[in-house]
């Protein structure tokens, strides 16, 4: 009842600011005012040159550097209905974390509304990039991108199939411990840097430090999200002395951004991160570097 409240309350704010989205749309096909909830498809806007359209997004986006942050909306899964009103967009792209009642909202406004999955693979990275390259006219662009990101990751791939495979652990999520299974998309990351997923069969991402040590892993990377600190864990598995990881000193912390909300381009560059920990004897030729 108070969601049906809030509703009606939006829709009587539209009408007597005149702000009818139906009727007022830009000219021309593609959007000029685009908001974004999701951390991927801001990096998306700003790797297809398009973030002078982009007016908002969500306090987990990040601006490149030197660049200006744009207005906080709210969160990945929760937005503030009221300042995106006002704000008056030609296109939300959300993600399949938004909240379906807000989404349902927003869309009996009027506001044209996409939403932009989320990414299993590297491929359905690709088809979400370039969903948003069509949605604002920059397809070409985004098929230049892909075909470039192809080209290295090929290239990648190829410099580790003859090298010893690694075996990897990659830490998602802490209290309880969470590793990437072969649901996630970094499990990607492994295969073509010539490693192997310890965690990749597991029906849950639930793990337990015990199992870390029959499995043995040489390379343990540590993702840091919320408040999971990277240094702390990697205290915790230091604890354990026979484990391989732990003896070669082959702990790495990276960012959550590199993993969890990839582009094609940026897929590439934790790529190459990734396949310089699992194979750091090797020196390796770049495209581009």
């Amino acid at each position: 009842m108070l969601e049906l409240h809030r509703a009606w309350f939006l829709v009587l704010f539209i009408l007597f600011s005149g702000c009818l989205y139906a009727q007022d749309y830009p000219e021309g096909p593609y959007p000029k005012r685009v908001i974004s909830l999701g951390p991927a498809t801001t990096d998306a806007l700003y790797l297809l040159d398009a973030d002078d359209r982009l007016i908002a997004n969500t306090v987990y986006c990040k601006a490149p550097q030197g660049k200006p942050e744009k207005e906080k909306i709210g969160t990945v899964i929760k937005v503030n209905l009221e300042k995106i009103i006002v704000l008056k967009p030609d296109l939300v792209l959300a993600t399949s974390l938004t909240d379906k009642q807000q989404l349902k909202i927003m869309k009996g406004l009027g506001l044209k509304v996409i939403e932009i999955p989320l990414s299993g693979n590297f491929n359905e990275i690709c088809n979400n990039f370039l969903q948003v390259g069509r949605l604002i006219g920059k397809e070409r662009g985004a098929e230049e991108i892909i075909k470039e990101s192809e080209s290295k990751i090929d290239s990648i791939r190829k410099q580790a199939a003859g090298l010893t495979k690694q075996k990897a652990l990659v830490q998602i999520g802490a209290q309880p411990l969470f590793v990437a299974t072969k649901e996630y998309f970094i499990n990607d990351f492994i295969g073509l840097a010539g490693g192997i997923n310890i965690a990749a069969d597991l029906k849950s991402g639930l793990y337990s430090r015990e199992e870390a040590l029959k499995q043995d892993p040489d390379v343990i990377i540590i993702s840091t999200m919320g408040s999971m600190s990277g240094e702390e864990e990697k205290k915790e598995w230091q604890r354990f002395k026979s484990m391989k990881a732990v003896t070669n000193n082959r702990i790495y912390i990276v960012e959550s951004e590199k993993l969890c909300a990839p582009t094609p381009k940026s897929f590439v560059d934790t790529l190459k991160e990734i396949t310089v920990f699992l194979h750091p004897e090797k020196e390796f030729k770049f495209i581009n570097d």
